[in-house]
């Protein structure tokens, strides 16, 4: 990094190193404004967890995807924002989906799903996740290589979240293709940097499963979901349904993907750990806890300060973007021993925040766990070794990656690894 601080929502070199960008900033300090868009930096362990965890109402997640790009569609004035934001609120990206939804309409829009993502449905589910990872493998063993991020990673993820909704067979492929590559937060792409339903295209498909259900009801969570009904017995409206639907699907293969296929690409540099989880794989679960921590799928959740606060003594204005860094927090030396360190033996391994914590902590964590214990547990366990592809991400000690250009996602384009079958 040079002196001139970069700009972290456009620099392409901090997609490739977010760690050196998250660090020099925690240099400064644990909340640091950065000088191009205003927003506050907080890449403290403890800054983080503090605002995630605030019960009052200083904070909004309206902007909670896509941080302070575009700016905000309306001049904040005084110290308290909150009619304005509501005002505005629909004219923000993202705006009609749950991860921005704020208060009691959060609360309850949240427990519909909560609901329906029980341990006994995950459980249930874990048969089919080990034939759907043994039915992936199939497709390339033979081959001793692969692109892991489209051949493994994304379609283990889509196929197994569309099974757990109940989604026909016949369309999990249109579907794996539908959803594609996260969307480029650096080159411009306006409908997902600011419509306020980036999935609409999903939309008559989903539309189409609720209203299957609701005439014709199953076992599935589809149809758990098509009948549900608030908490004090009122019934969600169409709409608001099939936004959830949508965002579930979306939400449920998009970070564990990440997950699973940067998981491997800390496995093809490390044959001694291959070795050793193949020997102990009830250690998988650290590992990718571990995983987590060092290099997380989510690298930023945002929040709008709506009322004038403070966040670990530095003040934040009302009107102010907080950008939270989970990496840098995990990355924390005051919280974390020799951070750069991977090390699935240190104590307090989910302490980490990759999940966010508090309200708005990831509903589906439970089911990434799964998922991608079971990725790696049946590639360890059907390959002796899992190396990187040289002629494509160089010789060790001088790797090199392509990660898809978002700022608030850490998400390989492509990794290419060689293997020996068993």
């Amino acid at each position: 990094m040079t002196d001139v601080e970069p700009d972290f929502y456009s620099d392409a070199a901090i997609i490739d190193d977010p760690h050196g960008y998250f660090d020099r900033m925690r240099s400064k300090g644990a909340v640091t404004r950065e000088d191009y868009h205003g927003s506050l930096m907080v890449t403290g362990y403890d800054a983080v967890m503090d605002v995630l965890n605030r019960r009052d109402d200083s904070f909004s997640s309206a902007p909670s995807v896509i941080g302070p790009l575009p700016p905000l569609p309306f001049q904040p004035e005084g110290d308290d924002i909150r009619a304005q934001l509501d005002a505005h609120r629909a004219d923000l990206p993202w705006a009609a989906h749950l991860v921005c939804f704020d208060g009691r309409k959060h609360a309850e829009h949240r427990a519909l799903l909560t609901s329906l993502l029980t341990y006994k449905r995950l459980k249930q589910n874990e048969t089919y996740l080990y034939g759907l990872a043994d039915r992936m493998i199939d497709r390339f063993i033979d081959k001793g290589r692969c692109n892991v991020v489209s051949d493994y990673a994304h379609a283990t993820t889509t196929y197994a979240i569309s099974d757990l909704m109940g989604i026909p067979e016949g369309d999990r492929a249109d579907l794996l293709d539908l959803i594609g590559a996260p969307p480029s937060q650096l080159d411009g792409d306006a409908v997902h940097k600011v419509g306020p339903d980036p999935l609409i295209f999903l939309k008559d498909r989903f539309d189409g499963y609720l209203r299957d259900r609701l005439a014709n009801p199953g076992t599935d969570l589809l149809s758990e979901l098509a009948h549900s009904k608030f908490r004090d017995g009122s019934t969600p409206d169409f709409d608001a349904l099939s936004l959830l639907a949508r965002f579930l699907f979306g939400a449920g293969q998009d970070t564990t993907s990440r997950l699973i296929a940067m998981a491997i690409r800390i496995l093809g540099d490390r044959p001694e750990l291959q070795a050793r989880l193949r020997r102990e794989p009830e250690r998988i679960p650290d590992f990718l806890e571990e995983v987590l921590r060092h290099d997380g799928p989510v690298k930023l959740s945002y929040r709008l300060a709506q009322r004038s606060t403070t966040v670990a003594g530095v003040p934040a204005p009302a009107g102010t973007i907080v950008a939270l860094s989970l990496t840098g927090a995990s990355n924390d030396p005051a919280h974390f021993a020799a951070p750069e360190a991977f090390d699935i033996d240190r104590p307090h391994l989910r302490d980490h925040m990759a999940f966010g914590k508090g309200a708005h902590g990831c509903l589906g964590a439970p089911l990434a766990r799964l998922e991608s214990r079971i990725a790696i547990e049946r590639l360890l366990s059907r390959t002796t070794a899992i190396r990187i592809d040289e002629s494509r991400h160089g010789r060790p000690g001088s790797r090199h990656y392509r990660y898809e250009p978002t700022y608030t996602f850490r998400s390989l384009a492509e990794l290419h690894i060689d293997f020996t079958a068993r």
